[in-house]
């Protein structure tokens, strides 16, 4: 599989539109209809502003975003860090440069939304050293290896989010970028903390507070919005800095919450909507974490 990547890899972007990304569109949204209706839900119960007809619209474009960003993650599997930075245009790198040029860790926090993965490879050709980017090691073994070498082809290093802690622990003296991912939903016994977001009780992981009191990091959300086909721009924003309170607390992930909410807000079709966010209500009396 990893070999099919590679040769694909070499195929331009248009061409992979047409033969990878039309084609995952076409069979997820009109003839498999993958998860199409717990999409739609997602967006009905986010959106109830919004007419039947807008609603769809959204559906639409973002299984057809989708197949775009399948496309777009193997042809950058071949691409250099030019061709990058030409497509993904950082507009305040200076945010994030001048913290860690004083000796200050980062923490970036983003979510499924645009693509994702070209932050990563992009992000690493803007800094002057490599982040370590926090992922969820995939079922499917070939997959995992081939996002893990796309993520690391430009100095990046992948953390498993099983060995973060012991990974921080052992860095938490030297500067460095970490980035999560921070829209997944926790499991049910996992301690979380809830908030209303896009007009529904929502649970979030409560890992980037203890991370950032654990490296007396910055924290800093990374926007991504698609300009055309092909073509974005991430603007970074602090949402916390230290020093920090002594004890737990909520404040980070609140605001990155909101964050996110008004990013999906711009174009919610850029948003990953068939993943699971909302697997299970809030319990009743649990007025947080």
């Amino acid at each position: 599989m990893r070999f099919l990547f590679k040769i694909l890899s070499r195929l331009s972007l248009p061409a992979l539109y047409r033969i990878v990304g039309r084609p995952i569109f076409d069979w997820g949204y009109y003839i498999l209809r993958w998860r199409r209706k717990l999409a739609a839900d997602n967006i009905a119960r986010s959106f109830p502003e919004l007419s039947a007809e807008a609603r769809a619209t959204i559906l639409k474009e973002s299984y057809r975003n989708l197949g775009d960003i399948v496309s777009e993650i193997i042809w950058s599997y071949g691409a250099t860090p030019e061709q990058l930075r030409q497509r993904v245009n950082v507009l305040n790198p200076e945010v994030v440069l001048d913290r860690v040029r004083a000796g200050q860790s980062i923490l970036l926090m983003t979510a499924h939304y645009c693509n994702w993965e070209w932050q990563v490879l992009a992000g690493n050709t803007w800094l002057d050293e490599p982040m370590f980017p926090v992922y969820k090691p995939q079922r499917w073994a070939a997959m995992d290896k081939f996002l893990r070498e796309a993520r690391g082809r430009f100095g990046g290093t992948p953390i498993p989010h099983t060995k973060l802690t012991r990974e921080l622990l052992r860095r938490r003296s030297e500067t460095h970028v970490y980035a999560m991912v921070a829209d997944q939903t926790p499991v049910h016994d996992e301690a979380k903390y809830w908030t209303t977001f896009l007009h529904q009780d929502t649970a979030f992981f409560m890992g980037a507070d203890a991370i950032a009191r654990i490296l007396q990091a910055a924290v800093v959300f990374v926007e991504m919005q698609r300009v055309r086909r092909g073509y974005y721009t991430m603007k970074v924003s602090v949402i916390a800095e230290p020093p920090y309170e002594r004890g737990a607390s909520t404040v980070i992930v609140e605001r990155y919450a909101r964050a996110l909410e008004n990013e999906i807000r711009v174009n919610p079709a850029n948003w990953l909507w068939i993943h699971r966010k909302w697997k299970y209500p809030k319990p009743a009396g649990d007025g947080g974490d």
